[in-house]
């Protein structure tokens, strides 16, 4: 099995708007997926890419509308890429752009897909292709990713530019002519999703350059182990994560994935500590939460049951590591995760209950 897919929540964004304009549930759809509602609080989330394409597909049939995805990717422009889009407008011509989202794309945005630039004769295709075996949901999140490929050609060309060829993959393609007028280009079906278009339009100049601004999120690190991390913060918003909702959200049985964390040295119980505890820090870094209130949306029964994990992960109390974080400059704090077959209590550099570094 390859590495599942993973994807940022801040594509998901406009959806909410969209379901409900057209008179859906938006709660409907995400309890149809699996997935908790509070993601759309956290747009730099990762989620598994396949919980993307349910979603999307999910937005299509509770709106009755097969031309949703394209009404998304249209209002919301390369603006909806989040960094990547600030990537483009910085870019000195669209061939540099194209480059750059194809080279940024799994930092910033997404793995498993592939946007990029290819030739086909006198032709560039600018396309985009999932790499990952999913098929439910392929067709509409292509549409999507069609309609981000558009606007960014667009911000070189015009809003008026039509490409020669835009393509979807699918037997069919319902509702083509809404698409169609919304996209403002013919739609084709064929092999792979793309943009064709004059290669000779890669050297247009950017009529209007930005620099590039803002801190990026920082990238998904890779293997099952980082993906397991991601899963269990997903399901931190809806209560306290288990090795069972994991392997299933992941098309595992427990002993498959479990098998799996070990051969990457580490195990579900490890990563579960370690996810904990770098959040534990987060919310107690803030200075505001109540203890008890970490507690309950950590999963735990009571601010006692918290305190003593705490304890043992790094020797403090919560009060205490909440008032030397804010009196110490120099007091040390976990990253996001520990890493593989590394426990949050036996990080380099420190002792659980050492005192910070002076």
């Amino acid at each position: 099995m390859d590495e599942p897919g993973l994807t940022r929540a801040c594509t998901m964004g406009p959806i909410v708007a969209a379901v409900e304009a057209a008179g859906g549930s938006i709660a409907r759809v995400f309890r149809r997926a699996g997935m908790p509602l509070a993601l759309m609080d956290a747009p730099d989330r990762l989620i598994l890419l396949r919980d993307q394409l349910r979603l999307v597909d999910g937005a299509v049939r509770e709106s009755g509308d097969p031309a949703l995805p394209a009404r998304l990717a249209v209002a919301t422009g390369i603006g909806g890429l989040g960094p990547i889009g600030r990537h483009v407008r910085a870019c000195a011509t669209l061939g540099d752009a194209l480059a750059q989202v194809e080279a940024v794309t799994p930092a910033l945005l997404q793995t498993a897909t592939w946007t990029g630039l290819c030739r086909q004769g006198e032709d560039a295709v600018y396309g985009y292709a999932v790499t990952e075996r999913i098929e439910a949901g392929r067709q509409t999140n292509e549409m999507l990713a069609l309609g981000y490929l558009l606007g960014t050609v667009r911000h070189f060309l015009g809003p008026r530019w039509r490409p020669r060829r835009a393509v979807l993959t699918g037997a069919i393609l319902p509702d083509r002519s809404e698409a169609e007028r919304i996209f403002d280009c013919d739609l084709g079906l064929g092999p792979r999703a793309g943009l064709h278009f004059d290669a000779a339009l890669l050297a247009t100049p950017n009529p209007a350059p930005d620099r590039l601004l803002g801190a990026a999120p920082p990238p998904p690190n890779a293997g099952l182990t980082a993906c397991v991390a991601g899963l269990i913060e997903l399901a931190l918003l809806e209560g306290r994560p288990s090795i069972d909702g994991v392997a299933r959200r992941l098309g595992l049985s427990r002993r498959s994935l479990q098998r799996r964390l070990e051969a990457e040295g580490t195990g579900f119980a490890p990563i579960l500590q370690g996810v904990l505890r770098a959040q534990a820090e987060t919310l107690l870094a803030g200075g505001t939460t109540p203890i008890g209130r970490i507690a309950l949306d950590l999963g735990y029964a009571d601010a006692a049951h918290f305190t003593r994990a705490f304890l043992g992960w790094t020797g403090l109390a919560p009060r205490t590591w909440r008032h030397l974080h804010a009196t110490s400059p120099s007091f040390e704090r976990t990253g996001p995760f520990a890493g593989p077959g590394r426990s949050p209590g036996k990080m380099p550099g420190r002792r659980p209950g050492a005192p910070p570094k002076g």
